[in-house]
């Protein structure tokens, strides 16, 4: 990926003086059984972690996050959980469960009547999830539950991939158990399974010709489901995805506009630094930010589905 920085210069990011970055385990287990938050790192994003079990804690979540009320989160389970404590599970949902957990995959599936409405938004479904990360994976086999764990940064804003993100965002408000970069960089593929054919809700590092290998054809549907909205991931800085970024940069600087250009890479690179990009770029004070789009295949599919959600409030007038 090559950042081009037009007019103004480089920021270099710096690892704050902060007491919110832990690096114990059992501490961040302890402040969840206490119902804390606590961030933990995953493969996708850092994600703002509370007990699935305990509606005071998932409150904690949205208010923290500033998410609104019936927007649902997905429950995070360790490796050997028993998914049927959470979710009523079919074949479908064990077959890939085999075959991409712990990953970035989330499954949609009936819930089970115990788990609170906080976590579902109040609908009869739940998100599940095994992420892929020993630091959390650990966490929640210490923890011996489900924990809730949307991304942790402000509702609508730029996902975090390291600790250091999830600081900018809240300070010492939140401890962050520090987990190193995200390896993937951007957020679960989300699979529908309370409908006959399965649908995909949202594209991300498992694509859909390997689900569809394994439950069929992939269809969609209109069950919610987090990170779906159609203003998503959005930097403070106004965001054109672009298809022709000398075009697009030569007009908007034509036009007395400031500018910072992300420039496509290998999908993998161009996933795993996407939101660190944005976040950086979103630090300069130029006028727009523009996006490259990447080609519209595999892992190209899900970058552009969150660059054209970030991008939906941007006005060239």
């Amino acid at each position: 990926m090559v950042t081009e920085v037009l007019i103004l210069p480089r920021v270099a990011a710096g690892y704050a003086a902060t007491m919110a970055i832990l690096n114990d385990i059992d501490h961040a287990v302890s402040i969840l059984m206490q119902g804390g938050l606590v961030s933990l790192p995953t493969e996708t994003v850092y994600g703002l972690a509370g007990d699935a079990s305990n509606p005071l804690a998932i409150r904690q979540i949205y208010a923290t996050k500033g998410r609104p009320a019936g927007h649902p989160v997905i429950v995070h389970l360790a490796q050997d959980a028993d998914l049927q404590r959470v979710a009523k599970i079919d074949e479908r949902a064990v077959a890939l469960a085999s075959a991409f957990w712990p990953g970035p995959l989330t499954m949609i599936l009936p819930k089970q009547d115990h788990v609170p409405d906080e976590v579902t938004g109040g609908l009869p479904t739940v998100g599940i999830r095994v992420p892929d990360h020993p630091l959390t994976q650990a966490v929640l086999t210490q923890f011996s539950g489900g924990i809730a764990a949307p991304s942790a940064n402000r509702f609508g804003r730029v996902s975090p991939t390291t600790a250091q993100h999830v600081v900018d965002e809240f300070g010492d408000a939140v401890p962050v158990l520090e987990g190193g970069p995200c390896t993937v960089g951007i957020e679960s593929t989300i699979v529908d399974l309370t409908h006959e054919q399965a649908a995909l809700l949202r594209p991300g590092g498992i694509l859909p010709a390997a689900i569809e290998a394994i439950v069929g054809p992939l269809t969609t549907s209109d069950t919610k489901a987090p990170g779906t909205l159609a203003q998503h991931y959005q930097p403070m800085t106004s965001l054109l995805l672009s298809v022709d970024i000398e075009t697009d940069k030569a007009r908007l600087i034509d036009g007395g506009r400031t500018v910072a250009v992300l420039t496509a890479s290998d999908p993998e690179h161009y996933a795993k630094h996407l939101y660190g990009e944005l976040r950086r770029l979103d630090q300069l004070g130029v006028d727009i930010l523009i996006a490259e789009a990447a080609p519209e295949s595999g892992l190209g599919v899900a970058i552009n589905d969150r660059l054209r959600r970030a991008a939906t409030t941007f006005s060239t007038d």
